[in-house]
Parts: structure tokens; sequence; C-alpha cells
């Protein structure tokens, strides 16, 4: 699943903006996101959108 959501998001994003984090290094961030990564979040915003996603709501989320 994260293999295909970083394809998905490459085509949308350069890669100097796509920042990855393994959750498994951090025991909150394992808790919050465990069940539903890979999630993409905006910084700026803080707004998530995860898995499942397709390419469209993936475009329309960083739009």
């Amino acid at each position: 699943m994260c293999e295909e959501a970083l394809a998905m998001l490459i085509q949308l994003l350069p890669e100097a903006e796509i920042e990855l984090i393994d959750i498994v290094d951090d025991e909150e961030t394992m808790t919050t996101y465990q069940y539903r990564i890979p999630v993409i979040k905006k910084i700026e915003t803080g707004h998530e959108l995860g898995w499942p996603f397709s390419q469209q709501q993936l475009q329309e989320f960083i739009a």
C-alpha cells in the first residue's frame, strides 16, 4: 500500500516536497496511524488523507 501511494504521490508532487515518516520509530505516531497507513498530511493545514484513496481523491486533496 505504501509503495502504491508513494507512486501516486510522485506523479503529482516533486519528490523534494515529500517527507516519508516510518511510524514504527514513534509509539504515539504508531498508535495514531497504525490502522490507516499510508496517510498523506498537509503540514501547513494539518489535514490528512488516509488509505485507501484513489488518484483522483489524492489529486483533489493536494489541490
